[in-house]
């Protein structure tokens, strides 16, 4: 369900002067990085909230300060930005376009604050050297070695190959120093078609739980869904289960491999942000035109906060914008 949101694919890197948080394995993945604690679909559903929260984390008390009146005045401001005809009405082009702008705008925002604070001296590159003394510099002092899993160590260490193969992926002239265009391959691989491959490889490691190079039934389902003794398997999983059958397993082989998992997480022919706005015009076109008027939008008010159209809400409390 989750790979439904590959647009919002980020790898944000843990501040220079911070040990890094060890999570559960999804928390790392390129597709699931800083996404909402919240259901993306609740009881098949689609759930605003999980939008709203799996953008803005902090920004979601900033946001919640608005008052309501404020909110829907700055929402009101932010249609006027995407009606770039000023004819009134929002074209599914018109939210599209403004949905792809708010997506470069976050990627562009996220490098520009990662340079700065992994560069103070504002250099042309970022050694991997220095990268890994301000990230993991501490392992030096410690057991780096540990073998045991649930040694904290063991998993910094993981997370330091880990960033070192992309790094090294994503250092396109090969002398282990990104430049800032280097730096955004190496934090938001999925917009780079070169790093496609290291997105599909790290999905495959994440999930794939007894290590043999390929995703079983078992390992896609548990990465979404763990069962409760007793409770009914809810429907969206059975769902889930036959879009594997039907859909992502294409050999019928019981398993997803490379090539399986890289259709799922990155489809070829599927466009997220065309997706986006026809969702938004679906929920939000009450005389089914096709298109949306500022009252349509406002009468939506929830949805639009909590979509990538507001940036996930954070869109709402940019000083910028208004």
């Amino acid at each position: 369900m989750r790979a439904i949101l590959m647009q919002t694919l980020v790898a944000t890197i843990v501040a220079a002067t911070a040990i890094p948080k060890i999570e559960d394995d999804k928390s790392q993945r390129v597709f699931d990085k800083d996404l909402s604690n919240q259901e993306h679909f609740v009881e098949s559903h689609h759930n605003p909230a999980y939008d709203h929260e799996a953008f803005l984390g902090e920004e979601a008390k900033t946001f919640e300060q608005l008052s309501p009146e404020e909110s829907t005045r700055r929402l009101g401001l932010i249609v006027d930005k995407i009606d770039k005809d000023t004819d009134g009405f929002v074209t599914k082009e018109e939210l599209r376009d403004w949905i792809r702008y708010t997506q470069q705008r976050y990627i562009r925002d996220d490098v520009d604050r990662q340079w700065k604070s992994h560069n103070e001296e504002d250099k042309e590159k970022i050694t991997w050297e220095e990268y890994r003394k301000m990230i993991y510099g501490f392992l030096d002092e410690k057991d780096a070695e540990s073998t045991d899993k649930d040694d904290k160590n063991y998993s910094y260490a993981t997370m330091q190959k880990r960033e070192r193969r992309r790094w090294s992926i994503a250092d396109t002239d090969g002398d282990d120093a990104l430049t800032k265009e280097e730096f955004t391959a190496f934090l938001h691989p999925e917009e780079r078609e070169y790093m496609k491959d290291v997105v599909v490889l790290e999905t495959i490691e994440d999930i794939d739980k007894d290590g043999d190079g390929k995703i079983s039934l078992d390992e896609y389902i548990g990465d979404m869904y763990r069962a409760v003794q007793g409770e009914e398997v809810p429907d969206w999983v059975t769902n889930e289960q036959e879009q594997f059958s039907a859909h992502r397993d294409k050999d019928a082989n019981g398993y997803l491999d490379t090539e399986e998992v890289k259709d799922w997480i990155i489809p070829a022919d599927f466009d997220h942000a065309e997706a986006e706005a026809r969702h938004l015009i679906y929920e939000a076109d009450s005389d089914a035109d096709q298109k949306l008027t500022k009252e349509e939008i406002l009468e939506k008010y929830d949805i639009f906060v909590g979509s990538q159209a507001t940036d996930f809400g954070e869109a709402l409390t940019r000083h910028d914008e208004f």
